[in-house]
């Protein structure tokens, strides 16, 4: 997908596997009560906000180009983030987690360009506008912050999952849909969250992508900094939910400190959180985080590492002592002693050193898969990969030779020596055999007729991590959601609720309007007697125009709304409290 969007060289560096995410915003889909219900929190949080949340808030709304009144626009947002080394893109909704993180990892900031309907106006479980832009995109401003964020996602793309992964990650991008979608049948949604339900408790071990999903939700959304007994708000998921930033406050939710247990420690994205973790400082963040990479397969490497992969189903790869990179889908391990001998992929397989592909041994060659020894030969102390020419020759391993090379576990291989490949420093990463068979024990693993074989060379496993080592090795424009965001319906009734609330933005901003305050508030009271937004603009505007009259008449309204909507009671407070207490938002 080629989508247009406001030029950044940051976003021009992006491979095209995450372009496919990316979607161009239509501000002018934006609707009048859409702006309404970012107006009405961003003033409500600004207001709030300046007191519960880390410094960095107040600033970064300033340094990041967002503004109180109107949604931000994207093209406006990216010239003054790349003042501060960012990026930002649209997205249709949830991503998947990798490619989410991948982006941070790139600077860029993803944002879900939707925004809630004004009956979820205090928490979606959709992502939006206002969580995305309003909620991460302040912080960002902090330097120190923003590094954690892009090492988050530099880390956090190289996680692997479990095949059960994805599967949650649908059910749960469907179930927000379904739940921000208007009408949507209670049975839909309590089938979407059984769903949820069923595979949040059937995930069996936790993967690496589960923990790292758990980090990032407890700092990036959910985070607290400073003390136990006093803490700020920096999470996007708190900044961006004027029910939630005030509830987190309360004794109602345990404050933790933050440690790598939080990995350990799900969530469920469609309730308030009823315990959060607060970090002393941004510092300590990143602190946890490399205690959490030094747990994985990107740095462990091993046995473990393969099975990992084996686990996922997905594209892997692994890198060897040597340095070379074996990337493709890992299906099977032979191992001896607690150490890989043989790692086994199906199915189109690259193969490269520092992250580029060996010339000659891209995924046509290898289309139907690859495998290889790993470790030592039996017998002999010195691997291969430390054998200089010398030895090389002693052993007999050497072009135009016919030998017979056997590994430790029982891995046999007979053939005739073609050539081998060697990296800059000289260390040999490929032997080339031709008339090959490999065995283990009584079981053959490549033959003569197969044509050339490959060898790694390899002592052990270093590493191993989700996704190719050279995305160019492979196509990855694969992305087909199974859920599309719902727009909103169209009728007479909401048509004409959107052009009052046109004209009361007009009339704020001293814009030609076809109405006056008077024929709207008439007008909203009489046909939309549910709705409670439009009128507090309204007491807004009249409280403004010192016109006391008619302000006592529109509050009347709303008093009478609130015993009617209690539901809604809280947030006409609120929006009667901004105007009345005189606070300059």
């Amino acid at each position: 997908m080629e989508a247009q969007f406001e030029s950044n060289p940051l976003i021009d560096r992006l491979p095209q596997h995450l372009k496919q995410f990316i979607k161009p915003q239509d501000y002018a889909d934006y609707s009048p009560i859409n702006q309404a219900v970012w107006r009405y929190v961003m003033r409500k949080n600004v207001d709030y906000l300046g007191t519960v949340a880390h410094d960095s808030y107040l600033d970064g709304l300033k340094k990041t180009g967002l503004e109180i009144d109107s949604i931000p626009n994207m093209y406006g947002m990216n010239r003054i983030l790349k003042e501060i080394g960012w990026a930002a893109v649209a997205v249709d909704g949830f991503i998947p987690p990798s490619a989410f993180m991948e982006f941070q990892a790139y600077n860029v900031l993803v944002i879900a360009c939707d925004i809630r309907q004004l009956e979820h106006i205090e928490y979606t479980p959709a992502p939006d506008i206002i969580h995305e832009g309003a909620g991460h995109a302040p912080i960002i401003a902090n330097p120190e912050y923003a590094e954690y964020l892009r090492r988050f996602g530099e880390i956090g793309c190289k996680a692997i999952s479990s095949a059960r992964d994805y599967e949650l990650y649908e059910a749960i991008r469907l179930l927000s849909i379904l739940k921000e979608a208007e009408d949507t049948p209670e049975a839909d949604i309590k089938k979407a969250e059984e769903q949820v339900d069923f595979l949040q408790n059937n995930m069996g071990e936790l993967s690496e992508m589960s923990k790292i999903r758990n980090l990032h939700w407890w700092t990036v959304e959910y985070g607290l900094i400073g003390s136990v007994e006093d803490p700020k708000i920096y999470g996007a998921g708190l900044l961006s939910s004027i029910g939630e930033s005030a509830w987190c406050m309360t004794d109602n939710v345990k404050k933790i400190p933050y440690d790598i247990s939080a990995a350990d420690q799900s969530f469920d994205i469609t309730k308030p959180q009823p315990q959060l973790y607060v970090t002393p400082d941004f510092a300590h963040l990143s602190s946890v985080l490399e205690q959490f990479a030094n747990k994985m397969a990107l740095r462990t490497g091993g046995l473990s590492s393969i099975k990992k992969l084996i686990n996922s189903n997905a594209l892997g790869t692994i890198e060897l002592s040597t340095g070379l990179q074996i990337s493709g889908v890992f299906t099977n391990v032979i191992e001896n002693e607690g150490a890989p001998v043989y790692i086994q992929t199906t199915g189109k397989t690259a193969l490269a050193y520092r992250e580029k592909e060996l010339v000659g041994h891209g995924t046509t060659t290898h289309a139907e898969g690859f495998g290889s020894p790993i470790g030592k030969l039996k017998g002999i102390n010195l691997a291969i990969e430390d054998m200089s020419p010398r030895d090389l020759k002693a052993y007999d391993i050497y072009e135009g030779e016919q030998i017979t090379l056997e590994f430790e576990g029982d891995i046999k291989i007979t053939g005739e020596i073609v050539t081998g490949t060697r990296n800059l420093q000289g260390k040999i990463l490929l032997i080339k055999f031709k008339n090959c068979t490999v065995t283990h024990r009584e079981k053959v693993l490549f033959q003569p007729e197969w044509g050339i074989y490959d060898m790694a060379v390899g002592k052990e496993v270093i590493s191993g991590f989700s996704g190719p080592a050279d995305v160019n090795s492979f196509d990855m424009i694969d992305h087909v959601p199974s859920s599309k965001t719902i727009k909103q319906k169209k009728s007479a009734a909401r048509e004409e609720l959107e052009n009052l609330y046109r004209n009361i933005r007009n009339i704020r901003e001293n814009k030609p309007t076809e109405i006056t305050l008077k024929e709207a508030f008439g007008a909203v009271s009489s046909n939309h007697p549910n709705d409670w937004l439009l009128s507090v603009e309204i007491a807004e505007l009249t409280h403004k125009n010192n016109d006391n009259e008619f302000t006592d008449k529109v509050v009347n309204h709303l008093e009478n709304l609130k015993l009617r909507r209690p539901e809604v009671a809280h947030l006409i407070t609120n929006g009667l409290d901004l105007i009345f207490d005189k606070v300059s938002a």
